[in-house]
């Protein structure tokens, strides 16, 4: 109860843990029996633990309820409600995977000797060392939990509110480092003090509170997938005038049709914020992918010519600027504009 109350204190919610394991306490009987989601299940509101971390809270008298009636319970705390991003460091000595996945996204020659690499230590330094820091699992300016197997959990705070995804350093999906976990948004994290049949989670040295998280960890993190996708707009038909306008400014004439196309795109570049930038991108992208597929754009000319107008107009989006113009080319290609007919 102590342990669970300093997490609620700090603005960490809390849910109770089985004891002696480190997996959320069972669900109530109903809703074992019972498929629902967290969303429509009653012993929430009710004040239950039921559903995990999702249970999670930081009212001190459901808290005092929880722990008093099962004194015996561990304690979980929801990383993404609490504003937490901890890396889950693995000890255990393993056979690496393929050179692909040790660092993803980061090529590692076949000449370099990777004998001895075995453990998430050994991964995380790396990537480390690659980008001129010290590792985190050496970060004594934030709270370090050591697991019983020897593993470790650097805690770090969010500096917004953005979404950050939990992974598994052994998914071929997403992930930070083989042997390397993320505990984020929809995942949790084992509080300091929680004790299971393997052992303490033993918080290391005096620092209790966790850091910011380093701008080049952030990099790399949003690198490997760890941020969501932005939304991106439906892709949209253009107006018919709009595309009367296009046809009669071209005329088969290359710079006339690019020019039409992207002068919207262009005219954001004037506006910082408000100017509907997302849609009309997605407009243009939608008609030049209209344009090439009747043959009178290449389709390198009309990508490189959007992105350079997108990139002028908004500055450091360029993600989000290949997404949208990803999905407008694609759906435009689907209906060529024809120079006489229109679209097919």
């Amino acid at each position: 109860m102590a342990t669970a109350s300093w997490c609620a204190r700090r603005g960490w919610p809390v849910h109770p843990l089985s004891p002696g394991r480190k997996t959320p306490a069972a669900n109530c009987a109903d809703c074992r029996t019972t498929l629902h989601t967290h969303a429509d299940c009653p012993c929430l509101p009710a004040g239950r633990w039921c559903h995990g971390f999702h249970a999670a809270t930081l009212d001190q008298r459901r808290i005092k309820q929880w722990w008093t009636a099962h004194p015996n319970f561990g304690v979980g705390i929801a990383c993404g409600p609490a504003g937490l991003l901890v890396i889950d460091i693995d000890a255990k000595h393993a056979q690496p995977p393929g050179r692909d996945r040790i660092l993803p996204g980061i090529p590692i020659a076949d000449h370099v000797n990777l004998t001895g690499l075995a453990t998430g230590f050994h991964t995380l330094a790396i990537l480390a060392a690659l980008r001129g820091h010290p590792s985190p699992a050496d970060d004594d300016t934030t709270l370090r939990v050591r697991t019983p197997s020897g593993g470790l959990h650097v805690w770090y705070r969010t500096a917004d509110s953005r979404p950050w995804q939990c992974s598994a350093g052994s998914s071929q999906g997403r992930a930070l480092a083989w042997q390397v976990d993320i505990r984020a948004h929809g995942g949790y994290i084992i509080a300091p003090g929680t004790t299971t049949s393997y052992g303490i989670y033993a918080a290391l040295g005096d620092v209790r509170e966790p850091a910011p998280l380093p701008f080049w960890l952030a990099q790399d993190l949003e690198r490997t997938g760890h941020l969501p996708a932005p939304h991106v707009p439906a892709p949209r038909s253009v107006p018919p005038r709009a595309h009367q306008a296009v046809l009669a400014a071209g005329g088969g004439r290359h710079p006339h049709l690019l020019a039409s196309v992207l002068a919207p795109v262009e005219a954001c570049g004037q506006v910082p914020e408000g100017a509907g930038f997302s849609d009309t991108l997605n407009r243009a992208a939608y008609t030049l992918g209209g344009l090439i597929a009747a043959g009178r754009l290449a389709r390198e000319e009309a990508e490189r010519a959007l992105k350079e107008a997108a990139a002028a107009a908004r500055p450091g989006q360029e993600r989000r600027i290949e997404q949208i113009i990803r999905s407008g080319l694609s759906a435009g290609h689907q209906r060529p504009l024809h120079a006489r007919g229109g679209r097919t």
